[in-house]
């Protein structure tokens, strides 16, 4: 498994070696001392989540407070999405900054999102599935929401035709600075 960190170096796309021949393909999709030698040890995962998205989903900004802060650990098994995380990290020098990058089933890419940031994707394809780790159990409690659209964030999402599908949390959520954030 390769590694690259993007902008926000804490966010990391783990790239999987992939083995191809005439009868189809193998990969390792998780391998806990590939994923420590990448972004560091004393992490494990807790719980799996799998959801299915219809084009123009969009599901986030989302992320657990302490002591249930969670990371994430993303990748596309159908579909597409363009896959965003934003540092919530008041006392970060990258607060507020955003990276993304688009998974897809075919890449097999996965993005590590850690503890500190909030974690949103848009699903471009038809049918999307979304299988993620988690570092900590869903504490409802916990749980914050960052407006999708926060103007002082400014992601770049894709374009949509009618805009994004939200949920009535996602489409309700705060701006980050009015956001109880870590």
């Amino acid at each position: 498994m390769k590694g690259y960190p993007l902008e926000l170096p804490e966010v990391v796309l783990l790239e999987p070696r992939v083995f191809t021949d005439e009868r189809g393909w193998f990969f390792e999709s998780f391998s806990q001392p590939a994923f420590e030698a990448l972004v560091g040890s004393g992490l494990s995962f807790v719980q799996d989540n799998h959801s299915c998205s219809e084009a123009g989903v969009l599901r986030g900004l989302h992320y657990q407070l302490p002591p249930k802060a969670q990371g994430k650990l993303v990748r596309v098994v159908a579909g597409a999405v363009f896959d965003v995380a934003v540092d919530v990290r008041r006392r970060s020098s990258t607060f507020g900054a955003w990276v993304a990058a688009e998974l897809t089933a075919q890449g097999r890419q996965q993005l590590w999102v850690p503890p500190g940031f909030a974690h949103g994707f848009l699903s471009l394809s038809e049918r999307t599935e979304v299988l993620y780790k988690t570092t900590n159990v869903y504490a409802p409690e916990q749980e914050r929401a960052i407006a999708w659209d926060d103007p002082a964030i400014g992601i770049h999402w894709p374009t949509v035709p009618d805009g994004p599908r939200l949920s009535p949390k996602d489409a309700e959520a705060p701006s980050l600075a009015c956001a109880e954030v870590f």
